[in-house]
């Protein structure tokens, strides 16, 4: 792997100042991309990383912004690309959970997750699209979806239908676009070691990790490294796909 296999090369991460997406964000950069990421809250934390890209080298642009309003992704698009001079990865990383079982849920808790989870992904696919069509060698999406899509969580009908829902998002969008050299991934990540990991009661982390064959979570360095490969040269014949980072859980 060259140190910097993508230098020239601009992407958009959103949800990029925590857990996955940082790890993705901070990847991008080292390895030469101009990186543009969008946040909800935590603007202390978007402006510490944004100062760590720009120590890297390359271009960087950071904005709040809500995935699930279609008017303000587009903006965020069109912004993102005037500063980093184009768009050739997209990655749809935001995402939240409202955990709950479904007699308990309310309207809200399902709205929010499928709106920020799907709705997100497609407004910021539909947004990059024509910028990517401009490029010579098209692009790249990669979804962040998750095993929870693939085989359903309890307590998690909202999280878990807007994950499978991406990944049918995902295949369908990649026939879309083939023909504009444009490639569409997803991950169906299993269980990653983040700060809502870290969270996990010791009782509930002993259960989880006797279910997975590799005895172990998984670390966000893993997710980037593989998000790269992914988005890379390397993958260009690697289309509509959904590859699982999971220890072996859902095999």
């Amino acid at each position: 792997m060259s140190e910097k296999q993508f230098e020239g090369k601009s992407a958009i991460v959103t949800g990029g100042t925590r857990g996955i997406g940082r790890a993705i964000v901070m990847e991008l950069a080292r390895r030469g991309a101009n990186v543009a990421f969008n946040y909800a809250r935590s603007a202390e934390e978007a402006e510490n990383l944004k100062k760590e890209i720009e120590a890297l080298g390359v271009k960087v642009f950071a904005a709040q912004c809500d995935v699930a309003n279609t008017e303000a992704s587009a903006e965020f698009v069109k912004q993102a690309a005037a500063v980093l001079g184009g768009v050739d990865f997209l990655v749809n990383n935001a995402g939240i959970t409202r955990d709950t079982l479904i007699l308990r849920m309310k309207e809200e808790d399902w709205d929010a997750v499928i709106d920020t989870n799907l709705k997100g992904a497609f407004n910021f696919s539909k947004a990059v699209l024509r910028p990517m069509m401009k490029n010579e060698n098209g692009g790249s999406i990669l979804n962040i979806s998750s095993i929870s899509g693939v085989v359903g969580m309890l307590g998690q009908t909202n999280y878990s239908a807007s994950k499978a829902g991406m990944i049918g998002f995902t295949k369908a969008l990649a026939k879309e676009v083939a023909s504009r050299r444009i490639t569409v991934n997803a991950l169906a990540l299993g269980l990653i070691e983040t700060e809502m990991a870290s969270e996990m009661n010791a009782e509930y982390r002993e259960k989880i990790l006797a279910q997975i064959p590799l005895g172990r979570l998984g670390n966000v360095q893993e997710v980037a490294e593989i998000a790269c490969f992914l988005l890379s040269d390397s993958a260009r014949y690697i289309t509509g796909q959904v590859i699982q980072p999971d220890g072996g859980l859902a095999m």
